[in-house]
């Protein structure tokens, strides 16, 4: 958890993508991603504070509506349907974003529009499964957003999407006296990592910035599959 939260820092995202499925071999998933959700929120408003002045606002904007969306389908599924068909669906599209971007490409710019179905799917994963975050990564990514304004507006995406996904949790009943218990023996590992992560952040070059997080993408996309 301590070094998911110094990539959370670091990055503005990634916490999850580690987090869930090494903690999913010990505890059951209507566990964690509530626990890792109101956990990762604390360091969302303390980022998303920081970082306002950098938001690309238009971009963030975009996604949130169709986010929503996405979070009140996740709350459906997570009581109804079995998640281990969609578990590895994820597994394989990070793992195939992630070499696209370890790749050399030309950069080219996607229409603000693709935050529709983006911002739509990063809800509904990010709800089941606390890893919604390489959808608003790829989404910005192709926007060519510097690592600056990245961070900033990734953070301050979580930040909305965060509240709307505990809001959903607590109504539906998942927030036990041990999944609080348990999000509050936490955060000592969230703040000492998102310290760590931030003075990371301010020596690295953007071309390692895309680097990290195409490694970062890749191992949890691994995890998830062979889980």
């Amino acid at each position: 958890m301590l070094l998911a939260y110094t990539l959370k820092g670091m990055a503005g995202f990634g916490s999850g993508l580690l987090t869930v499925p090494v903690l999913a071999l010990f505890l059951p998933l209507t566990t964690i991603v509530p626990m890792l959700g109101l956990i990762s929120y604390s360091g969302t408003v303390i980022q998303s504070v920081q970082l306002r002045k950098k938001v690309r606002w238009k971009d963030c904007l975009i996604v949130l509506p169709f986010s929503a969306l996405g979070v009140v389908l996740a709350l459906w599924i997570f009581k109804n349907i079995e998640l281990i068909w969609l578990n590895k669906a994820l597994a394989i599209f990070v793992i195939i974003y992630a070499l696209m971007m370890i790749l050399p490409q030309r950069p080219v710019e996607w229409h603000r529009n693709w935050g529709v179905p983006s911002g739509f799917f990063a809800g509904l994963v990010g709800a089941l499964f606390g890893t919604g975050g390489p959808f608003y990564v790829i989404y910005l990514k192709l926007r060519q957003l510097n690592k600056n304004s990245f961070r900033a507006t990734i953070a301050m995406i979580f930040l909305f999407d965060g509240a709307i996904r505990i809001v959903g949790y607590g109504f539906s009943g998942f927030y036990t006296a041990d999944v609080l218990m348990l999000a509050l023996i936490s955060l000592p590992l969230l703040f000492l990592g998102l310290f760590m992560g931030h003075r990371i952040h301010l020596s690295i070059s953007n071309q390692l910035f895309t680097r990290v997080i195409s490694v970062l993408l890749l191992c949890s996309g691994l995890i998830l599959l062979f889980k």
